[in-house]
């Protein structure tokens, strides 16, 4: 468009005739003017252009190139749009830019068809996508998004298509890991405004549930209306109390939405207590009423002390969890406590005191999970937010060293367990075991490393010489993991030295001196060194 009219169209009203006159540089003698004109065309005159406005709409331009264009003409009604992989009802008819009908479905049913699985044309899609429940439009697509499709075989010779579209409804599909494999597919739609109103957080909760076989005859296994004489399930999520498939989807429910979910083995009961009439390895299917939810305490305008023993109920919900071998389900527990604690603001030295105690706990109890779970570097780095802020805590040093340990960094282990014993004598006797404890791994590091190494370089040239793990461990080994058990003083049952020795198995000596080489003879396949 000239540079006048984009000028002058948006100040006029619909209906209203004006006269612009306008000097060549805003209209065709502009330099680069996107408008041809033949070459006796006085472009460089000023010319007076007579313009009556008859309509316009708002429009939503979709693809940049306005190869898609949505104008709107009755608002729906929520924000959710559909996606992939929803299940849409839609009233559609199809015309060209001279009003000629070529395909009206607009009587009867309304059309079916599942978003992203191309059943139309593709601009159409993307304008669908642009909609909400109960909203009228008519989508602008051109060519090049006219893509072939069940509802559209093809069209020829057509420069642009108007879709008069009405959403009529569609039902919310979630593919909830991405693979296809564990789907939450809601077929009655509950109060609220989605995700807002979900139980997203750590709630208390409430559902009916009726748990199938997805076999042929789609059998029940369970039914809360009929096994639970009527009363629903109640469980608080965040704590591994029902299979995690399950668990996932029901936070993203609405109250009262019912929901059918497909869930495979490992999110099923693979991993959780399976009742006695469900085979190994069996697909489940669920039906889940969400009744309703109870959310966490908001702790605006509590008190400290309010907030505190909130704090320490979640922080004991972690230890339980710990104890249990959660891990990942305690660190949560533990996380968000100190993510709350980020907007606490204590008011005066004795509650900074408790403030910082708990914060500290909080921190080892973190630590103490990363260990458990193999992740050595993230739990030294988490000790050493407490010894930065508070280098003679005792607790910390330990923690950090039996890190250290399971790492295989002996060096920073015992001056760590050394550090102990100098700051606070009554941490000796702790210290000194896991001083003990750490001579005893590098001494089975070493008589391994004899081992592995016996006799490797007199070999004649030409001969292999295998270097072989072994496969038992030593009696004492085994006598530590049956002693090792032993309750923290923070409160969570975690098993230090255990932790040492398992690291070490898992990492084997191997891995202590070239720590990338086992991931990279494990990419070739090979579970062992060749050494010619």
């Amino acid at each position: 468009m000239i540079l006048g009219l984009l000028d002058g169209l948006p100040t006029m009203l619909k209906g209203e005739v004006a006269m612009y006159k306008m000097k060549s540089q805003l209209h065709y003698g502009e330099d680069d003017c996107p408008v041809s004109v033949r070459s006796d065309f006085p472009k460089e005159d000023e010319l007076h252009f007579e313009i009556e406005m008859i309509d316009f709409f708002k429009a939503k331009v979709i693809s940049e190139d306005l190869g898609v264009v949505k104008k709107v003409i009755t608002e729906g009604q929520g924000w959710e749009s559909p996606r992939e992989p929803y299940e849409v009802k839609a009233w559609i008819s199809a015309k060209t830019c001279d009003g000629k009908v070529i395909i009206s479905h607009t009587q009867g049913e309304p059309f079916f068809f599942t978003f992203g699985k191309s059943e139309v044309p593709k601009g159409l899609e993307m304008g669908i996508g642009t909609m909400t429940r109960g909203e009228k439009a008519v989508i602008f697509v051109t060519s090049q998004y006219l893509t072939k499709s069940p509802f559209m075989p093809g069209v020829e010779d057509v420069d642009e298509i108007h879709f008069d579209v009405e959403l009529v409804h569609f039902i919310q599909v979630r593919d909830m890991l991405g693979d296809g494999r564990l789907i939450k597919r809601r077929i009655h739609d509950g109060k609220g405004d989605f995700p807002m109103d979900c139980p997203l957080h750590d709630s208390l909760l409430r559902v009916h549930y009726k748990g199938m076989l997805l076999n042929e005859e789609k059998r029940v296994f369970y039914d809360t209306r009929t096994d639970n004489k009527g009363q629903p399930l109640e469980f608080s999520s965040g704590e591994g109390l029902v299979p995690e498939g399950f668990e996932m989807c029901v936070r993203l429910m609405l109250p009262g939405e019912i929901a059918l979910v497909t869930c495979p083995p490992d999110y099923a009961y693979d991993k959780f207590p399976r009742p006695s009439n469900v085979p190994e390895g069996a697909h489940i299917m669920w039906e889940i009423e969400l009744l309703g939810f109870e959310m966490p305490k908001d702790w605006t305008g509590m008190n400290f002390q309010s907030i505190m023993d909130d704090a320490e109920q979640i922080r004991n919900t972690g230890n339980r969890l710990f104890k249990e071998g959660k891990y990942e389900l305690a660190k949560a527990k533990y996380d968000k406590v100190l993510r709350e604690f980020n907007h606490v603001n204590p008011q005066d030295d004795e509650e900074g005191k408790v403030f910082a105690n708990t914060r500290n706990l909080l921190y080892l109890n973190v630590a103490a999970c990363y260990l458990k779970m193999g992740e050595c570097k993230k739990s030294i780095e988490t000790c050493n937010k407490v010894i930065d802020a508070n280098p003679g805590h005792v607790k910390a040093l330990y923690r950090r060293g039996m890190a250290y340990m399971a790492s295989g960094d002996f060096e920073e282990a015992n001056s760590d367990f050394k550090m102990m014993i100098k700051l606070d004598k009554s941490s000796e006797p702790d210290a000194t075991a896991a001083l003990l404890k750490l001579k005893q791994k590098k001494q089975e590091i070493e008589t391994k490393q004899r081992k592995q190494f016996k006799g490797l370089f007199d070999k004649k040239p030409g001969e292999i010489a295998e270097a072989r793990t072994e496969e038992k461990e030593d009696q004492n080994v085994g006598e530590e993991k049956k002693n090792a058990e032993k309750e923290d003083s923070d409160g969570s049952s975690s098993d230090e030295s255990q932790e040492a020795v398992d690291g070490a198995r898992q990492r084997g000596w191997f891995s202590l001196f070239w720590p990338t080489g086992s991931r990279i003879f494990s990419a070739l396949g090979l579970r062992r060194c060749t050494i010619l």
